[in-house]
């Protein structure tokens, strides 16, 4: 195994949580440490939006005793750990090789520089700021500092883009197969409001700011009616919006622990297929 500086995991969270700290995440989150203990020396840490058998499997051949996950592997609360679903079965296999799973959800989305501003970089938008700030208090030690966080972001296009062309982009740049979008907007688009994920809550405050295009990961049926010719929605999927999260979690790591093996997942793992 490649010769590394000490590093123990529960250093290379605090990095994470510097960057995302854990009162950013929303109340209903379960973003931090999932399965493991800290104390222990780092081999290396396999990055991933999700969890699985096989992203454990991955983590155990590359040698690496840490999973950065996007999304909480334990995002609900467990009466047992068995084997009688997918969690279970990943908590003990991440138990049984002495794997820490950590994941950063939430506060990694409402972080400035976080989840939706790696997809406004990915769109080359100018400008880019919080659609929605708000001030968050976080406590370091003895110390207590406000910081600004915030749902979505809004940002601009360096020059007017024909809505076809934007639409286009989006599924070329985020490799989507299927792209759902409401009505073609006549006018040009310029200005773009963006929530990774589930983001579909944040439509009105896009068109409170007479955003051009809201750019999301998911959205309801019925929230497309009505907004012809108003604003472009766009709709790539969850997992695509938020495939290039690893790259936020391989900066933050490499930037302080530039000797520590760092390994993006081979894995796909959207559970989402398509004909």
């Amino acid at each position: 195994m490649q010769k590394i500086s000490s590093v123990k995991i529960k250093e290379i969270i605090c990095a994470l949580e510097r960057f995302a700290p854990l009162p950013l995440q929303e109340d209903y989150d379960n973003a931090g440490l999932q399965v493991g203990l800290t104390e222990a020396e780092a081999s290396g840490a396999l990055l991933c939006l999700d969890v699985t058998e096989e992203v454990i499997d991955e983590a155990v051949s590359l040698g690496c005793n840490l999973i950065v996950a996007h999304h909480p592997l334990l995002f609900r609360g467990l009466k047992s750990v068995a084997d009688r679903n997918l969690v279970e079965r990943c908590v003990r296999k991440a138990i049984q090789n002495d794997v820490v799973v950590y994941a950063a959800h939430t506060n990694l989305d409402n972080a400035e520089d976080g989840v939706n501003y790696k997809i406004a970089e990915k769109l080359s938008l100018i400008d880019i700021s919080l659609l929605c700030p708000r001030t968050v208090k976080v406590r370091e030690g003895r110390q207590e500092r406000s910081i600004k966080a915030g749902s979505g972001v809004i940002g601009y296009l360096p020059e007017p883009e024909d809505s076809l062309k934007f639409l286009q982009r989006i599924k070329s740049v985020f490799h989507v197969e299927c792209l759902m979008h409401n009505e073609l907007l006549a006018r040009p688009i310029q200005s773009v409001a963006i929530c990774g994920g589930a983001g579909d809550f944040l439509l009105s405050d896009a068109i409170a700011v007479e955003a051009d295009a809201f750019l999301t990961g998911e959205m309801h049926y019925h929230t497309y009616f009505g907004h012809e010719q108003e604003i472009q929605i766009a709709v790539m999927g969850h997992y695509q919006s938020e495939q290039f999260t690893k790259d936020i979690f391989y900066s933050i790591i490499a930037e302080e622990f530039p000797e520590l093996p760092l390994y993006r997942t081979a894995e796909d793992t959207n559970p989402i297929k398509y004909l």
